[in-house]
């Protein structure tokens, strides 16, 4: 990933709502969820609900697929590896040792 695009995923998850999405959207893996049952889980309506989708979609966190009438979500699991690898990618590497069990992630 490049700067950008993490800045966008950063900024993306920074809020309460988006991250509580994001993170149960992860939990469910590859199937994803009906919004319909994401709106319920986290306590929002669908217009807040919309807009907080489309806050992560735009970001690339997340992807959408119709399935007959139903919109349904996913964390896309690139891009969160890619996020994760970014943030890690030069651990411990100041101290010449490399990732040690401290900073390795998990």
């Amino acid at each position: 990933m490049k700067s950008p695009e993490v800045i966008d995923a950063l900024g993306a998850l920074a809020h309460e709502y988006r991250l509580a999405i994001y993170r149960l959207l992860v939990e469910r893996g590859p199937d994803g969820m009906p919004a319909g049952v994401i709106g319920d889980r986290i306590g929002l309506v669908p217009s807040s609900l919309t807009f907080h989708l489309q806050a992560l979609q735009r970001a690339g966190l997340i992807r959408q697929t119709r399935a007959s009438r139903q919109l349904i979500y996913s964390a896309d699991f690139g891009v969160m590896n890619g996020l994760v690898g970014y943030l890690t990618d030069n651990c411990c590497a100041a101290g010449g040792r490399g990732c040690d069990p401290a900073c390795a992630p998990a």
